[in-house]
Parts: C-alpha cells; structure tokens; sequence
C-alpha cells in the first residue's frame, strides 16, 4: 500500500481519531500516571511537528511526532499506526520523517519513552531496527518497569 507521508496539525478530525486509538491501545498496557500522552492541542505547540501518513484514498493511518526541548534534544512522540497497516512500513516511513526532521533541525540526539511488555514488541523492533540504543530514563520521566527508553544519536555534518 502506497502511503504519503507529510507535515500536518493534529486539530483534525481524522488525527483527533487515531490519538484515540492510540490511547485505547495504550489503556490496559501500563497504569495511567505512566501512560505519557500529549493531547492533539499539544502536538499542536510550535516546538512539536505532527507528521501524518495517508493512503491513497487520503485517509490518515498513521502518525509520529518531533518534539524539540531544547538544542541538544529531540523526542519522538505519539507514534501510532492503525492495525490493518501495521506490517507495511508506515511506521517505519514516519519514523524516517521524524529523524530526518531531527536532523535537519541539526538536534544532535534523539530519544524517546515507549511502554514495555507484549503490546509494544512491534514498537520496540522498530525503534532498534531504525538504530535506537536502549537507555535510561531522561527528562522528568519516572524510572519504572512500565517505560522503556531508547536514543538515536544523530550524526550532524560538520562545516569543511
């Protein structure tokens, strides 16, 4: 399945939609106070860049977002993708977006926190397989068992 991948805000209805799904799948993985969400109004901030994958009917399937704190790190954030894509790189097309957007932004590392156990093996094989490195807890996250963390040092071309 061809999809297209682009920069959008997340105060749609169809984005609004799969922030749903994420949360519904999120729900019986982790206790809430360590579910991590952001709300579409958040994704909406300017240090966030919200990247949306469509099909070629234009329904959006899929979603990852760039959250910048500071100079020095990026972090990946809300991605999901509906289930009858998963298996096809939609996920892994979004997360291409998101790093190339990192290092275009010249962030010299890339991290983020997903959640553990079995309904996050697809997650996690994709983190590893596009070269993120487990690691510890970072920012204000709470070291637990319920989180993962994982970064991505990006390699920033240096000036000849």
């Amino acid at each position: 399945m061809a999809v297209s991948i682009a920069t959008e805000t997340p105060l749609q209805d169809d984005v609004r939609e799969l922030v749903e799904q994420l949360n519904a799948h999120l729900l019986p993985l982790s206790p809430l106070e360590f579910q991590f969400k952001m709300t579409v109004e958040q994704m909406a901030e300017p240090h966030t860049t919200l990247f949306v994958a469509r099909n070629d009917t234009g329904k959006a399937v899929g979603m990852g977002a760039l959250k910048v704190h500071s100079p020095e790190l990026g972090e990946v954030k809300r991605m999901f993708t509906e289930p009858q894509v998963r298996g096809q790189r939609v996920g892994s097309a979004l997360l291409k977006a998101i790093i190339a957007l990192a290092r275009e932004k010249k962030l010299p590392m890339l991290m983020l926190e997903t959640g553990t156990g079995d309904g996050m093996a697809e997650a996690h094989r994709l983190y590893t397989r596009s070269g993120f490195k487990p690691r510890g807890p970072f920012l204000d996250y709470p070291d637990s068992q319920w989180s993962a963390f994982f970064e991505l040092p990006l390699q920033v071309a240096q000036p000849a």
